[in-house]
């Protein structure tokens, strides 16, 4: 059974008021909620400091009460002795409770005290009600004239202690908002040195691509010189003679696959069953995958000893053709053309490189490193671009977030009061 004193009662909330406009500075804002967290900090403590003294009273009233009900007898022998060894432990245990427990309130000063004040009285009410709720027919049969007094005091006491606990909770729900405040405030001057960092870096870039704009209009003039001069025209003459010439190379590599082609199956058989020295292993690797290259003047005898001992490797059957007769017609056809193919390739690639030889003559000096130096300089001026356009990018995302968090800020602040701030970023 509960020993109960009635309905809580709800700590009032503040009429709200019709708000009025203020424009501030970001920088007021800390100001502003430092002075409001104190003028909160003092209207609690001044709340709980009244429900604390208004609570003090009742709390000697219980002490009293339980001094009183120790040498109070309550006619137990006048009732049966079983009945009076229930009362006199509940007794017991109702004065027990109130001599141990039910002690002096601490004055408070800070919300540190008014948090223990909180918690002392949450623990005492609750211990006070147990045994009240537990001794509650001992109470109002056989101390009746204790129980209205212990009824109304408690109900007061348990309506103050809420109400202690409520504008506790109150004032550490304004507290949190306050942190909030201060993390967007630390967030937006975080946010201002990025875009004063970013800003900065984004003029660097600009600054180093004047000077990459001002070394690319030297670097063309230099190179618009290179190809005025008679000696370049007469270099890109000859590159594109020997563009022209190096077509003739496809022709007479065709003719000779062409041949070496008949020979394949053959060859590369040979190739693959064949043990031959270092030199003559390279040279038949050489002829069964790019022919034209083997037909130098230096491998002709390699090459005729390769295919003479082919021709044998058909005769003895080691070598399987489908038709041998055709085979060792194709391989002689292949023989007598050897030198026809080496004279062709050798006078290739003697006015090839005969050609190249003058061709690096006639170039100019520096043309290859002015050339990878426009080439690095216009990496570095499209690096820089896209440099500059990501860090653009950022600073507009900052300037998109700030005024995001200051309008948070506002929204916010408007909780604590009837002004409605407008902040304006200094």
């Amino acid at each position: 059974m509960v020993f109960g004193w009635g309905k809580k009662k709800q700590v009032e909330e503040p009429v709200e008021r019709k708000a009025i406009n203020q424009n501030i500075e970001l920088s007021d804002v800390s100001k502003i909620i430092d002075d409001l967290s104190k003028l909160r900090e003092s209207q609690t403590l001044s709340e709980i400091k009244n429900l604390r003294n208004s609570t003090a009273p009742l709390i000697d009233d219980l002490m009293k009460i339980g001094i009183v009900l120790e040498k109070d007898d309550l006619n137990i022998d006048d009732i049966d002795k079983h009945l009076a060894i229930i009362v006199v432990r509940g007794k017991k245990q109702v004065i027990d409770i109130l001599k141990k427990d039910v002690k002096n309130l601490i004055q408070v000063s800070t919300i540190d005290d008014a948090k223990k004040l909180d918690y002392f009285l949450t623990q005492l009410l609750k211990k006070v009600g147990d045994v009240l709720g537990r001794q509650t027919r001992v109470i109002h049969i056989f101390a009746k004239k204790y129980a209205n007094q212990l009824t109304d005091n408690l109900k007061i006491m348990n309506e103050n202690s809420d109400n202690i606990s409520q504008l506790l909770k109150h004032y550490a729900s304004r507290q949190s908002t306050f942190e909030e405040i201060n993390e967007m405030l630390i967030k937006i001057k975080s946010l201002n040195q990025e875009h004063s960092d970013k800003t900065k870096r984004n003029s660097e870039i600009l600054l180093n691509l004047k000077s990459i704009e001002e070394k690319k209009i030297l670097l063309q003039k230099s190179l618009d010189e290179i190809h005025a001069s008679e000696n370049y025209r007469n270099y890109v003459d000859l590159e594109s003679k020997l563009n022209q010439f190096s077509n003739q190379k496809s022709t007479i590599k065709s003719e000779i696959d062409t041949q070496f082609t008949k020979i394949s199956r053959p060859l590369g058989r040979y190739a693959y069953a064949s043990s031959l020295d270092k030199e003559q292993t390279k040279i038949l690797s050489t002829l069964v995958d790019n022919p034209f290259d083997a037909l130098v003047p230096e491998n002709f005898d390699s090459i005729i000893v390769i295919l003479e001992n082919i021709r044998k490797g058909i005769s003895t059957g080691s070598i399987s053709v489908k038709d041998t007769q055709k085979m060792m017609s194709q391989l002689t056809e292949t023989e007598e053309s050897l030198n026809t193919f080496i004279k062709k390739v050798s006078d290739y690639n003697d006015t090839f490189n005969s050609m190249k030889n003058d061709l690096t003559s006639l170039k100019p000096d520096n043309l290859t490193t002015l050339e990878n130096n426009i080439s690095k300089n216009n990496n570095s001026e499209t690096d820089s671009h896209e440099k500059s356009k990501i860090i653009l990018s950022e600073i507009n995302d900052i300037d998109t977030q700030i005024p995001d968090i200051i309008s948070k800020i506002e929204g916010k602040l408007q909780l604590f009061s009837n002004t409605k701030y407008n902040i304006s970023r200094s």
